[in-house]
């Protein structure tokens, strides 16, 4: 098992090094570039000249990368010229990863808990009523805009029946003590059970609207393993020797469905922590969804990329433990 995460860590090292290659190039190549950013209106051509030499910007392309590579190790990535004027780029990701994480992981533990047992009893009970209904909330799950969902769950459930709060994280009118920058985890260590709950709360409309389309898929993919387990022979040969469903069920059936689920939960969750800026805009959330885009619309490269690399360390990162967990379901892939 120790070899398998070794193998597994080498290959993180050579993608990673891709990846930030890829980063690099493509932010150099948008229009504008980081001397128009941060000098805007004021740029003229001596102070482009002069910021580009004091930037490194005039030197060859392979000086540039590892510089950048350099500064990247060391978490400098320069100052933000929109996001938040001023802030270290790397401190601004800082403060926004403990939101999102905790956004993402509530979404995902959501789809999960409700996508598995409902995608198994959907397969067991295949071409039921049951299992119609649950296809066809599945589809509707993907169809759906996750912005659109988000502003209907906010319509209905935040402004007409003021169930739940509208957006942010936590009212502020609580005190609340800040430990770790994830709110619920907070109020459960200094056990400020108010600011955990209200902060729970916060979480339940975005996080629903998230976790749409990974039930969805989750559902899905389950469904189809076990539908494929339940016709193999050794489930059948497993049913004639007279174990008991729950032996089956368990030890033969739901285990080796889990592996496709697996991947798809590791992908979803990627997807989730990146892609959560059309859902944290309409809550004003203020994670890194919407600082990706503040930072695109107003042209902050230094945010931009630290948020870019950090995006693709964490889609490789989840890759990992992907990997670990098939080892563990499947000792098999270990020699592979």
């Amino acid at each position: 098992m120790l070899r398998f995460i070794l193998r597994r860590l080498l290959q993180m090292v050579g993608v990673v090094i891709v990846l930030s290659m890829l980063v690099f190039l493509w932010l150099r190549s948008l229009p504008g570039g980081t001397v128009s950013a941060m000098l805007g209106e004021r740029a003229t051509p001596a102070r482009r000249a002069a910021l580009e030499k004091a930037l490194g910007l005039d030197q060859p392309i392979y000086v540039q990368y590892w510089e950048f590579v350099k500064r990247a190790a060391q978490g400098k990535f320069g100052a933000s010229t929109g996001v938040q004027a001023g802030t270290d780029a790397f401190d601004i990701f800082l403060q926004r990863f403990p939101a999102t994480i905790e956004l993402a992981l509530f979404s995902i533990v959501l789809a999960i808990i409700v996508g598995i047992p409902l995608g198994y009893l959907a397969a067991r009970r295949r071409a039921s009523w049951f299992d119609n209904l649950s296809v066809v909330g599945s589809l509707i799950g993907v169809a759906v805009p996750v912005f659109f969902l988000a502003f209907l769950l906010k319509y209905f459930f935040a402004i007409q029946l003021h169930w739940l709060p509208v957006s942010g994280r936590q009212d502020s009118g609580i005190d609340a003590t800040r430990v770790t920058g994830f709110f619920v985890l907070d109020g459960i260590l200094t056990r400020e059970w108010d600011s955990a709950w209200d902060a729970i709360k916060h979480l339940i409309l975005p996080g629903l609207a998230l976790a749409t389309i990974p039930f969805a898929v989750i559902f899905r993919i389950t469904r189809a393993a076990v539908l494929d387990v339940m016709d193999e022979d050794y489930v059948r040969t497993a049913e004639s020797k007279g174990l008991t469903r729950r032996v089956i069920r368990g030890r033969h059936v739901l285990r080796n469905a889990l592996l496709p689920v697996v991947t798809t939960i590791g992908l979803q969750t990627g997807g989730l922590l990146v892609g959560a800026v059309l859902t944290e805009r309409v809550f004003s959330w203020g994670g890194l969804g919407e600082a990706t885009a503040l930072s695109f619309e107003r042209r902050d490269y230094a945010v931009l990329q630290v948020l870019l690399l950090m995006f693709a360390i964490t889609f490789v990162v989840i890759n990992l433990l992907v990997d670990i967990a098939y080892a563990v379901i499947d000792p098999r892939i270990r020699t592979r």
